[in-house]
């Protein structure tokens, strides 16, 4: 059985801590989600970039339909889970070049990445944007580790994404080969 290599929950302590976080964070939610600060179709793009970064198939699956339901076209929806921001606004780059980093480094960007992002965005918009970050991350996480648990199970049959399949058959393939 190959190796699981989606981002999963390390363990029960940061599993407990993200699914605690939103019930202590509801004004900050509010704020993010109803407020003003971020429109849907931003939201939506930042939901994106970071879901593409960890491969959530159930999150792509829900953010695409999402997206498309709040305007983004469909060449932006399909680039954006490609990790490709050619199609992003200029004035929201920023932030999603950020929400890429932020995903890719697990949720602990640099320092000097976040000073960025809040001299940009200014620090209300900013904690908005890094609390969508951290409620998708979540999302990715459940839905990575779920399919990990199927994955373990079912010795490798279930839980893939269909790249994961494609790889696994091209690997095969190139095994016999050898």
């Amino acid at each position: 059985m190959r190796r699981f290599n989606r981002r999963i929950y390390a363990g029960m302590g940061e599993l407990t801590a993200d699914l605690v976080w939103p019930l202590r964070q509801r004004q900050r939610l509010r704020r993010a989600m109803r407020g003003r600060l971020l429109s849907p179709q931003f939201r939506e793009r930042l939901m994106m970039a970071v879901t593409a970064v960890n491969q959530c198939r159930y999150c792509s699956y829900f953010h695409a339909r999402e997206s498309l339901r709040v305007g983004l076209p469909p060449e932006e929806v399909r680039s954006l889970l490609e990790g490709n921001l050619h199609h992003a606004p200029e004035e929201e780059l920023p932030a999603l070049l950020y929400a890429q980093h932020w995903a890719e480094s697990n949720g602990a960007p640099d320092a000097a990445a976040r000073q960025q992002l809040q001299q940009t965005y200014g620090p209300e918009r900013a904690e908005a944007i890094e609390t969508v970050l951290r409620l998708i991350r979540t999302g990715n996480l459940l839905g990575n580790t779920a399919d990990w648990l199927l994955y373990r199970l079912s010795l490798g049959r279930l839980g893939t994404t269909a790249q994961e399949r494609v790889d696994k058959k091209a690997a095969l393939v190139n095994d016999q080969g050898q």
